[in-house]
């Protein structure tokens, strides 16, 4: 007699891959690494320190104790406590999960939008989660995010079995803001950052005693890398939060590598208007139509 045959889990068998994407799930179905899944790793690799700002070279690289300024990130440790963390997922996970890229799974409260055609629709958006609320008066207690403004929200679920990622990107800029504020869940992981511009980038001999010493002062520039050839790997500890802005935000894409998904992993991104839908704005009616409503916090996901 057979063995009684268990089915996978749903979300372990459902892809939502399109194009060159794809996870562990469409890659087994297809039978093979597709050569265009990977993308290749930068040659240089540097770790950014949040408590100096600075991105430094990795140990054993060619650029080991070397380092340069990177702005626009702001990292906020153990913002939410475990309880919180522990409620939020299981709220969500009582909301139902579409199939995503890249092996992830996504809850959307926003707006429908089509950046491509600048056009968007707010039927059916109801406001965001109503467990936010509290997540959003917190980020108002620190001075980075005190006039911050969420009108959208997208949780994205990462697992490991699904061989989950997202690829280097940059948001928009048509509809969101300045600042793009991320909440990490669950587990640990690395935000890396790469950016395609020309040119080099100017490094400093990091002094010893790193990283105090780069908060008094720093040397002289007197090595360089070509751009394209860097990686900042950014650590985003559990149940940390984080604000992107300027160059960080602007400049340098952000992206989430397979190989740092090591298990669940629970991501709430916050987006904010623009300078066209905020007061002033040739877009301003809309925009204060879509905070009222997403301020309600009455959304479920769209």
């Amino acid at each position: 007699m057979a063995a009684a045959v268990v089915a996978a889990p749903e979300v372990l068998r459902e892809c939502g891959c399109k194009g060159v994407r794809t996870c562990l799930i469409c890659e087994r179905q297809r039978g093979g690494d597709p050569p265009w899944q990977h993308s290749p790793q930068k040659t240089h690799r540097f770790i950014y320190y949040s408590d100096t700002g600075w991105a430094v070279g990795a140990e054993e690289s060619d650029f080991e104790g070397w380092a340069f300024p990177f702005p626009g990130v702001t990292l906020l440790e153990d913002f939410v406590t475990r309880e919180e963390e522990t409620e939020m997922v299981q709220l969500m996970d009582r909301e139902p999960w579409k199939v995503s890229q890249s092996g992830r799974r996504k809850q959307d409260y926003g707006p429908k939008v089509n950046f491509r055609k600048q056009k968007l629709k707010t039927a059916g958006f109801q406001g965001l989660p109503s467990f936010s609320r509290e997540v959003v008066r917190k980020m108002s207690l620190y001075p980075i995010l005190e006039d911050f403004q969420p009108v959208e929200q997208c949780n994205l679920d990462y697992c490991p079995e699904r061989g989950s990622a997202i690829d280097p990107h940059l948001d928009d800029t048509w509809l969101w803001g300045e600042r793009l504020v991320s909440l990490n869940l669950l587990s640990p992981t690395v935000l890396s950052m790469s950016r395609e511009a020309p040119g080099s980038l100017l490094l400093c001999l990091a002094p010893s005693g790193f990283p105090e010493a780069l908060v008094e002062g720093v040397m002289a520039p007197s090595r360089s890398v070509l751009c394209q050839e860097v990686e900042v790997a950014i650590p985003l500890p559990r149940r940390s939060l984080l604000v992107l802005t300027g160059a960080a935000r602007h400049q340098w894409k952000h992206a989430i590598h397979r190989r740092h998904i090591e298990a669940r992993r629970v991501c709430v991104t916050f987006r904010e208007l623009s300078a066209e839908f905020r007061p002033g704005g040739k877009q301003q009616e809309l925009g204060q139509e879509l905070l009222q409503i997403s301020l309600s916090f009455q959304g479920r996901p769209m």
